[in-house]
């Protein structure tokens, strides 16, 4: 198999801060009067492992009532901003122009844009018109991993290629007022806004990290776990079944697939490198993949800062890792919609 390098990873975020008492505060304005059993709900706030977090819209922005095309509209501004702040600062740091990139692979599911936000912002950032485009929807929060898996699969089938891979999601937008649920005030407390942008070529050695082989495996009748809802309103969280428990006792199960699948063995793995979906998520990877409590530190570490921004999230750890010395073999893990894991193997060079 091919070498595929990546040469650079960045990440950007929006410039509005939210302290988590803030937006603890802020739930308690909006829902406290209409949830009989919102104290018993605001806890989570506290136990959420987050600090503070980017989102998209100034905080007075979700006090009001947004319809679907206000949402949407907020999600193709904010997040052509996102992709052009990330991809730039990717292709910045691979010292490479705009103009050499010949596959773009973008990624994102917290809105809908046709053309796609590679396509809107081709101009701005000065991509060739003949520059390969696969924009890809549904992902959620697994989407980090299956997208830079595809990308690196794309780049192995066109060595010497440039391909760029950049992630946006804005989940604070879904943040509904209407809907008076646990679901909804989880979402509240949890998402966050954020893009990653990636790097890629094969046929040559060097660069950051050695990107293998990539797996994913969907559990059979889990459709509901997690997704998104789709009314005149917007989108809307859903989240059907406890998470952290489905996590806790079939996530070992999957992981020996995934491993088996990409011809790896599970003792051969020397960092688990994983979406940190919440503070009870990265606890029930930790207790699945028999690791010590506290080995997710990255995760734990990217969360409090910035909450979950879902599909970007596993690749700010991803920064963190390789920051700090990746191992001779790592595997980088998201769960998401399916209900599905997703694995993609990357090492030293």
């Amino acid at each position: 198999m091919m070498h595929v390098a990546l040469l650079s990873v960045a990440s950007a975020v929006p410039p509005h801060i939210l302290i988590q008492d803030e937006a603890k505060a802020l739930a308690r304005r909006l829902f406290g009067h209409r949830l009989p059993h919102f104290e018993r709900l605001a806890p989570i706030f506290g136990n959420a492992g987050i600090a503070k977090r980017h989102v998209a819209q100034p905080l007075d922005w979700y006090e009001r009532p947004q319809g679907w095309e206000a949402r949407n509209a907020a999600y193709v501004e904010a997040g052509e901003a996102l992709y052009v702040e990330a991809a730039s600062a990717a292709l910045a740091k691979a010292g490479l122009h705009a103009d050499e990139v010949d596959t773009l692979v973008t990624v994102s599911t917290t809105g809908v844009a046709t053309p796609s936000l590679e396509a809107r912002v081709s101009s701005r950032m000065g991509f060739r018109a003949d520059a390969k485009r696969v924009p890809i929807f549904g992902l959620g929060c697994a989407g980090g991993v299956t997208g830079l898996a595809t990308a690196a699969r794309l780049a192995r089938a066109q060595p010497g290629e440039t391909v760029l891979f950049v992630t946006v999601e804005l989940c604070s937008l879904s943040m509904r007022l209407d809907v008076l649920s646990k679901a909804n005030i989880v979402a509240t407390a949890l998402f966050a806004d954020g893009a990653a942008a990636c790097v890629l070529r094969c046929g040559e050695g060097g660069g950051l990290a050695r990107i293998g082989e990539g797996s994913e495996f969907l559990w059979p009748d889990t459709l509901g776990i997690m997704g998104w809802s789709v009314d005149d309103t917007g989108l809307g969280v859903i989240f059907d079944r406890a998470i952290p428990p489905f996590v806790a006792a079939n996530l070992a199960g999957g992981i020996d697939t995934l491993c088996r699948n990409i011809g790896i063995a599970r003792g051969d793995i020397g960092r688990f490198i994983c979406h940190p979906g919440g503070a009870k998520v990265i606890a029930a990877l930790e207790e699945s993949l028999g690791l010590g409590t506290g080995t997710l530190d990255h995760e734990r570490a990217v969360l409090h800062n910035y909450g979950n921004m879902s599909a970007p999230t596993v690749l700010f750890v991803l920064e963190r890792a390789l920051a700090m010395d990746l191992p001779e073999r790592a595997l980088l893990l998201s769960l998401g919609p399916g209900f599905t894991a997703s694995a993609l193997e990357i090492g030293r060079p």
